[in-house]
C-alpha cells in the first residue's frame, strides 16, 4: 500500500506537463506475433519462459513506431501493441490501455487515437490483447474465465517486460481502458496500487455482488462516464439480464466506483463543479499535503492525490471526443469532452 509520503514522492517526479516529441507515423515494425508460434528467432529479446507470472516476449532491434509484440505468461501466449515515443536515454512513463467486451487493441487505438497523443509526450503505450476479446474484471470465476486472476498476472507480467526491455519508468505506469477494459484498470488500481501512478475508466465501473473487486489504497483515480450510458448505466447494475455469450458482472454506479477509491485513500468530502458539458466531482485523498514540509511539495502531492469523477452531458456507452462512430445502441458521442486529453493531463499531473 502507498502511504502520503510515497504520493508526495511521486507528485514531485511528475512534470506538470511531459515535453512534446514529434507524432510518430503509424506505420509498424511486426514482431513475434506475426511471425507464427515462436517468432522470429532474430527477433527474440530477453526474458525467462516459466509459470505464472512470468514472461517472455519478442522485441525488434532498433526503435519503430509500433511493435506488435507477444508475451508467454502463465503458459499462454499473449499478444500486444505497443507504440513508442520518440528515441531517447530517459526512462518514459508508460500507459497499459485495456480495450472493451467484443473488442480488441486496435478498436480501442483507432477509437482513442491514445496511442498519437501519448507518443507526443513521450509515453510509451501498450494496448494488450484480452483472452476471448475481454477481461476478467471482476473476482468471480466463470465458465469463461476460471481464472479470475490470470489477467492481472498479465498486466504485472507485461508491466515487467516494458520495464526491462523498453525502459518504461517503473515510477510512471499507469492504466486506462474502456468498458470492460476500463473496470481492468480499476482492478489493477484497486488490487495493485503499489504498481501504479494512477488509473483512468472511461465508461467502465467496479464489479461488485460476487465479482466485487475492493480499492486496497490510496492512488489518483478517474472516472469518465456518460449520464445517458444505455449499455453499462450511470447507476450502475446490480442486476445485469443474463448473457449467452459470457456472463456480464454486476457493477457498482459510477459515483460509488469513485467514492471506493476514495475512501481507501482517506479523502474527505467531495467538492463538485459544473463545467460546460460535464460535471466533475473531486475528492482530495487523505493527508497528502502533509506527506512534506516543503511548500513546493505540498502543492505538488495535493495536486496529485485525487479521485475524480466526470459525468459528460448528452454521452452514450462511448468514448467522448472520439471521431470513431460508435456501435448502434451504445449512444452519442460527446463531443464536450476530449477524454484522451484528459485522462492524460490528470495522470501526467497537469489535470489534477
Amino acid at each position: 500500500m502507498r502511504s502520503s509520503r510515497d504520493l508526495a514522492s511521486r507528485a514531485r517526479r511528475w512534470p506538470a506537463a511531459l515535453a512534446l516529441a514529434l507524432l510518430l507515423p503509424l506505420t509498424g515494425c511486426a514482431t513475434g506475433a506475426d511471425s507464427g508460434p515462436g517468432g522470429d528467432p532474430s527477433a527474440t529479446g530477453p526474458g525467462s519462459a516459466g509459470g505464472p507470472g512470468t514472461a517472455t516476449a519478442t522485441a525488434t532491434a532498433a526503435p519503430a513506431p509500433e511493435v506488435r509484440g507477444q508475451l508467454r505468461a502463465d503458459d499462454r501466449t499473449r499478444r500486444y501493441l505497443l507504440h513508442r515515443p520518440a528515441a531517447t536515454d530517459d526512462p518514459k512513463p508508460l500507459l497499459i490501455a485495456f480495450h472493451g467486451r467484443g473488442a480488441d487493441a486496435a478498436e480501442l487505438r483507432e477509437k482513442s487515437r491514445l496511442e498519437r497523443a501519448a507518443t507526443a509526450r513521450g509515453m510509451l503505450v501498450a494496448f494488450p490483447e484480452g483472452l476471448d476479446h475481454g477481461w476478467g474484471a471482476g473476482t468471480l470465476a466463470t465458465k469463461q474465465r476460471p481464472d479470475p486472476g490470470l489477467d492481472v498476472r498479465f498486466t504485472e507480467a507485461l508491466i515487467k517486460h516494458l520495464v526491462r526491455t523498453e525502459h518504461a519508468d517503473p515510477e510512471r505506469v499507469y492504466a486506462t481502458g474502456f468498458s470492460n477494459g476500463g473496470s481492468m484498470a480499476l482492478r489493477m488500481a484497486a488490487e495493485r496500487p503499489d504498481l501504479l501512478a494512477g488509473a483512468v475508466s472511461v465508461s467502465g465501473q467496479l464489479p461488485a455482488g460476487d465479482a466485487a473487486v475492493k480499492p486496497t489504497g490510496p492512488l489518483p483515480v478517474m472516472v469518465v462516464y456518460g449520464a445517458d450510458d444505455p449499455v453499462r448505466p450511470l447507476a450502475g447494475w446490480p442486476s445485469p439480464p443474463p448473457d449467452p455469450e459470457e456472463p456480464i458482472l454486476p457493477s457498482l454506479s459510477a459515483r460509488d466506483t469513485a467514492a471506493a477509491f476514495a475512501a481507501a485513500g482517506g479523502a474527505g468530502k467531495p467538492v463538485a463543479r459544473e463545467e460546460k458539458g460535464y460535471d466533475r466531482t473531486v475528492w482530495r485523498l487523505k493527508d497528502a499535503a502533509l506527506a512534506d514540509s516543503t511548500a513546493a511539495a505540498t502543492e505538488a502531492a495535493a495536486a496529485a492525490a485525487t479521485v475524480q469523477l466526470l459525468v459528460v452531458h448528452d454521452a452514450g456507452h462511448t468514448w467522448p471526443g472520439s471521431t470513431v462512430a460508435p456501435p448502434d445502441g451504445f449512444g452519442p458521442v460527446s463531443k464536450a469532452l476530449d477524454a484522451t486529453g484528459t485522462l492524460l493531463d490528470f495522470l501526467t499531473g497537469s489535470g489534477r
